[in-house]
């Protein structure tokens, strides 16, 4: 990218060196110069806008050259402006002080007007590169946000896969997965998880009941009450999500590997596979039980009609400190508007998340 409108700010207190300055920037052909006989005034212009070169005087009655360059270093975003400073023959000190500071160079009065216009040049020429670096890691910037969004749109559709891979097998899946997910956000939200956690909840829970893939037809798809050897076998299907999730190096997947091992747990200690309670109990896992047994309950299966909406809540607020974390059974009451939205939103299975 060509740089042809750039601006030069000339700061100094004598009308005579800025006309001199104005018409030797002029000979550049650079752009626009800008010029100030008050260095404070100067100083506010640098700081609020987007200078290419600054040249500035050091005898001034204001703010001397090396105060005007040492507060302009301090304002963020200006840290890399090219400075020329203009000195006395006699300022040996005042140069080692203004370059200490952050002048990117310096011009011994009286100026000569060839040295002028090629230190100028040179860092103009310095200005332009930074842009165009500038420039350059913008796009890096964009193209890592567009690969890191690619790489994101790939782990959805891994869990949108491995959530249907139960489905198939499954009659309690299918849009359960859409409204017990964004229930699940909703609690966390409630809860002041960070909007980071609340996605990954959102991304991960549809795969808690993944390890359904591993229990036989005859026990998944019995229309009847399963015998308690039965049960101990359909139990297994938390450990066996677990197992196929856990050594993702993903952050969804393993989310989804601590969910389909923990949501079963209850709060007093008397779930399953380990029989955690209160807090030991990770809190995705304490989530995702109020949210999957809660559109269990009002969904119709084969085995079972849908429960009542007052009758399923009734049972969730029942159980709140006994199966239930309380904490999440009161978020998720105290949103119930929000709620009934996700359970109208979510009937059919067209997509996972929107």
């Amino acid at each position: 990218m060509k740089y042809s409108q750039r601006h030069i700010l000339i700061v100094d207190d004598s009308e005579i060196n800025i006309a001199l300055f104005e018409a030797l920037v002029a000979k550049l052909g650079a752009g626009e110069a800008k010029s100030f006989s008050s260095a404070s005034e100067g100083l506010a212009w640098a700081q609020s806008h987007e200078p290419d070169l600054i040249i500035v005087d050091y005898m001034m009655p204001e703010l001397d050259g090396v105060e005007f360059i040492e507060r302009l270093r301090a304002t963020p975003g200006k840290e890399a402006v090219p400075i020329l400073m203009i000195t006395a023959n006699d300022q040996k000190q005042v140069r080692y002080r203004a370059l200490n500071v952050g002048a990117s160079d310096f011009l011994i009065k009286p100026v000569d007007r060839v040295e002028f216009l090629a230190r100028c040049a040179n860092l103009l020429a310095m200005s332009e590169m930074r842009h165009k670096l500038d420039d350059r890691a913008a796009w890096l910037a964009e193209e890592v946000r567009k690969a890191t969004a690619e790489i994101l749109e790939r782990e959805r559709e891994t869990v949108i896969r491995l959530a249907k891979a139960a489905e198939y097998r499954d009659p309690e899946t299918g849009a359960h997965i859409l409204r017990m997910a964004h229930y699940s956000r909703l609690i966390a939200q409630g809860l002041g998880l960070s909007e980071a956690e609340q996605d990954l909840l959102l991304q991960a829970a549809p795969l808690h009941d993944i390890g359904k893939v591993g229990i036989s037809d005859s026990i998944l798809l019995k229309p009847g009450r399963l015998s308690p050897a039965e049960f101990e076998l359909m139990k297994q299907h938390a450990a066996y999500g677990y197992e196929i999730l856990k050594d993702s190096k993903s952050a969804i997947l393993q989310a989804g590997a601590s969910i389909a091992l923990g949501h079963h747990e209850k709060f007093d200690g008397s779930g399953y596979p380990a029989g955690l309670a209160g807090g030991d109990i990770p809190i995705f896992s304490r989530i995702v039980a109020v949210a999957d047994v809660f559109d269990a309950l009002t969904s119709a299966r084969p085995y079972k009609p849908a429960w009542e909406l007052r009758d399923a809540a009734a049972h969730i607020q029942a159980q709140s400190g006994s199966h239930f974390d309380p904490d999440c059974v009161r978020v998720f009451f105290e949103h119930w508007d929000a709620v009934l939205d996700i359970r109208a939103r979510f009937q059919d299975e067209d997509t996972l998340f929107t």
